[in-house]
């Protein structure tokens, strides 16, 4: 019995994507002269993220008004940074077919919906009072969003480097 259990032959598994109309076509349409905004966009609210946490921290540690003040600067720049970047990978996994089809593009983009929710969070609770919205609930919120930042980073890589998608091909 454990004998028919053992394949003696390893099996390919194949990929029922690949053969779909449309699968190879992952280059970026949404760009300037061959460069893909998305790739350039993302960047700035990831960065915002940490500076974020680093501000929390910094004035939990220091006591300093003026870190309280740079960190909702930077929650609210990281959000809106964050809203154009979600525009553009948005139009790239809406209107690039091989992009569409695979699924790790759409767990990305769940993820990344996460991240603009827990942004704008975080920024509408240091509105009504940016210094009293630090401790505790403010660090806490930032350090999850640079949990989750990085969870979705990770993904987007993968993305990129593994699969190509969003790229430009070059001319």
């Amino acid at each position: 019995m454990a004998e028919e259990m053992v394949q003696t032959e390893r099996e390919e598994l194949e990929d029922p994507i690949v053969e779909h109309e449309g699968y190879e076509d992952t280059e970026s349409i949404v760009g300037i002269w061959g460069h893909p905004l998305h790739a350039m966009s993302v960047a700035f609210p990831v960065a915002l993220t940490f500076c974020t946490f680093g501000a929390d921290a910094l004035y939990w540690w220091s006591g300093e008004l003026f870190w309280a003040r740079a960190a909702i600067w930077a929650a609210g720049t990281a959000f809106l940074f964050g809203l154009a970047a979600g525009a553009t990978g948005t139009a790239e996994l809406l209107m690039v077919p091989g992009i569409r089809i695979r699924a790790p593009a759409w767990s990305h983009f769940v993820i990344a919906v996460l991240l603009l929710s827990i942004l704008g969070a975080n920024w509408g609770y240091r509105l009504q009072g940016f210094e009293a919205a630090v401790l505790p609930y403010g660090i806490l919120i930032s350090g999850f969003a640079v949990l989750v930042v990085m969870v979705t980073g990770w993904h987007g890589g993968k993305l990129v480097f593994d699969y190509r998608l969003g790229t430009s091909k070059g001319s």
